[in-house]
């Protein structure tokens, strides 16, 4: 009996220049940009944590399209992701992911515009530990989050990653 593809991640590890990150997609769309030069134990990990009903398939040319907006982004030519999105998360990491997303590209905000913006201004920790779930770096502009000081503070895929993206869109 052949398996129906909707329960699949297809993934692959994405390779640009210095990038070298797994990335991942569901029929629904990308779910999934770990931290650069990650294990693959780390995407593993998120499936088995956020999809356990899920199989796991290497499959680059479903990927291809991501890889393309990707390669776009880290070479200077995209400034907003347009392909499709499948975020697992709860309702209030939903909520803050959504709100990443409105962030312009090349400007920051602080944790607390963000728990602002999402009408739950007393909630700046519950926020910063929702953008630190955030099963998409990059294409969910987590980086553009940093402290009210204007300090680098935690991401997921490291400082030096989160300096890079800041960099590249200055």
């Amino acid at each position: 009996m052949e398996k129906k593809n909707e329960n699949i991640v297809y993934w692959m590890l994405w390779n640009h220049g210095q990038w070298n990150m797994y990335i991942a997609a569901t029929l629904e769309g990308l779910c999934y940009i770990g931290s650069q030069n990650a294990s693959f134990e780390e995407l593993t990990a998120w499936v088995k944590k956020r999809l356990p009903n899920y199989d796991m398939l290497e499959n680059e040319e479903v990927l291809q399209l991501y890889a393309v907006e990707l390669i776009d982004y880290i070479e200077g030519f995209r400034k907003e992701f347009t392909l499709s999105l499948d975020l697992h998360g709860t309702p209030f990491q939903q909520s803050v992911w959504k709100a990443l997303q409105d962030i312009p590209y090349g400007q920051t905000v602080s944790y607390t515009d963000i728990a602002e913006r999402i009408q739950k201004p007393q909630s700046v920790r519950a926020v910063g530990t929702a953008i630190g779930a955030n099963p998409v770096l990059i294409a969910v502009p987590c980086h553009r989050v940093i402290a009210k000081s204007g300090k680098l503070t935690g991401y997921r895929g490291g400082l030096e990653m989160k300096e890079q993206l800041l960099r590249l869109e200055k």
